[in-house]
């Protein structure tokens, strides 16, 4: 390899420039805060939908989703324009998910199941593009083992002030505004969605795009994406993502539930609970990446594990109306929880370099598809798994200020005990993890060499068409 193309390749992404990257995240995280935390509470008790209908009806929308993501990957994967691969999909999908979300948080008088699942889809379409997008440009960014972990970690530090932004607007509001209050939701929709083009346009404006690798590809068929799950390394990751979103996932509907009946917290107070647990990713982005360099990812997320289980467990020993320590539970929860997709999406990354090794195709968006997936069906089956459960078993009725004992216990088992019982699945799986740093090293000085021998025998040749930057040229 010339020490030009090692200069090239070994050139790190400037801290403005991933904050620039990350600063999308600000607004989408606001976003799915308002969507997913509280949509429940408020379609179940405010708008007047049954926990059942709600559950079923989010669930259906989900898994119909979920099937996009894997036509999404291959097109991403398949797309060459001259402003990018990802830059052209990040611009479609953000007008369709501010749509979706505006509509979704100011239903009309009313509102049903239909207007729920028409404008839950619209939300979930325009999200599984620029997820999609986001994650697989991430990786693209990233030039090394450990500069994947570095720039995941920046987009989950970064990515709570939106959501913390709308956790404080009770304080600088005087308690006018309090998400969760049907009252406040119009106008602090009218706030996420005046953000989310400025987070969008700082992305797009600053971050570059690496060039495209040169690869042939070929055409990709259900038969090729059945091989890449049944991949050890893949399966192992893609059944990891899928508890790791179940785990947390199932707390999210219930949360604002089990602080307000079982804790005694005021909705603002929920809300400010919620400060700590979100702002602990802020912490947490900056150490799982550092401990990861240290120990290797899979053993990190592995004791991170552990870790959310005594401290999720805990909370049930912290005494009702106890606001200062059970803030220091929230935190040492949110910490514990921001190390799985961070660790998650940066293995992924890793394991696109290996098959683009053995196979020579650029295949980052179908695997970032298949995860994203995973966490499509986990968030479709939390509401699936607990809500028929607390309405049928126990008895809980979302409209009551506070339900009797045997619904509050049902709602403590569900909110407790089964997040623990699916991250304790994940850890398991990666037992006998191999990709580690030791073998991704070797990946990247072969496909490194063998980049720097394609570029100069192309450069050799003379050739026709759109080139890439860097002067490679355009591959279909």
């Amino acid at each position: 390899m010339t020490d030009a193309t090692k200069t090239s390749r070994a050139s790190k992404l400037s801290i403005g420039r991933i904050w620039a990257f990350s600063s999308t995240g600000i607004p989408s995280a606001a976003l799915a805060l308002a969507t997913g935390t509280y949509l429940a509470p408020f379609y179940t008790g405010h708008v007047g939908i049954s926990l059942t209908v709600f559950a079923l009806t989010t669930t259906l929308v989900r898994l119909f989703d979920l099937t996009l993501d894997p036509i999404l990957g291959w097109m991403m994967d398949k797309t060459f324009t001259r402003w990018g691969r990802f830059r052209p999909w990040y611009v479609i999908g953000t007008p369709i998910g501010m749509l979706g979300g505006y509509m979704l948080l100011n239903p009309p008088a009313g509102a049903d199941w239909v207007y729920l699942a028409i404008w839950y889809l619209v939300l979930w379409i325009g999200l599984s593009i620029t997820t999609l997008a986001h994650a697989s440009w991430g990786a693209a960014l990233a030039i090394n083992y450990h500069e994947r972990s570095r720039i995941y970690g920046w987009m989950t530090a970064l990515a709570p002030i939106g959501s913390l932004g709308l956790l404080v607007l009770p304080l600088f509001t005087h308690r006018t505004l309090v998400l969760g209050d049907p009252g406040s939701f119009h106008t602090i929709s009218l706030m996420i969605m005046a953000a989310i083009p400025v987070g969008a346009i700082l992305m797009l404006a600053f971050t570059p795009e690496r060039p495209r690798a040169v690869s042939v590809q070929r055409n990709f068929g259900l038969g090729d994406y059945w091989a890449m799950i049944t991949r050890p390394t893949m399966a192992k990751l893609i059944l990891a993502d899928l508890a790791y979103t179940l785990g947390p996932g199932v707390t999210s509907p219930l949360y604002a539930f089990y602080f307000g009946q079982i804790k005694g917290f005021s909705r603002p107070e929920v809300g400010f609970l919620l400060i700590f647990y979100i702002g602990a990713a802020l912490i947490g982005g900056m150490f799982w990446p550092i401990l990861a360099r240290r120990i290797s990812k899979h053993r990190a997320i592995q004791i991170a594990s552990v870790f959310y289980a005594i401290t999720q467990v805990s909370l049930m020993l912290i005494p009702r109306e106890l606001f200062s320590l059970t803030a220091l539970g929230m935190v040492t929860v949110g910490f514990c929880v921001s190390a799985f997709i961070l660790l998650i999406r940066s293995m992924v990354a890793d394991y696109a370099d290996e098959v683009r090794l053995e196979t020579g195709e650029e295949r980052a968006g179908v695997l970032y598809a298949m995860v994203t997936t995973t966490q499509k069906i986990g968030a479709s089956m939390n509401v699936l798994l607990v809500f028929p459960l607390l309405q049928f078993i126990f008895h809980f009725d979302p409209k009551k200020l506070v339900n009797d004992p045997f619904a509050l216990q049902g709602l403590q088992l569900c909110y407790l005990f089964a997040p623990v019982i699916f991250v304790f699945v994940g850890a398991a799986l990666f037992f006998g993890y191999t990709l580690d740093e030791s073998r991704y090293v070797a990946i990247r000085e072969a496909l490194d060499d063998r980049d720097a021998e394609e570029e100069k025998a192309m450069a050799a040749e003379p050739t026709t068409g759109a080139s890439v930057p860097g002067g490679a040229p355009a591959t279909a």
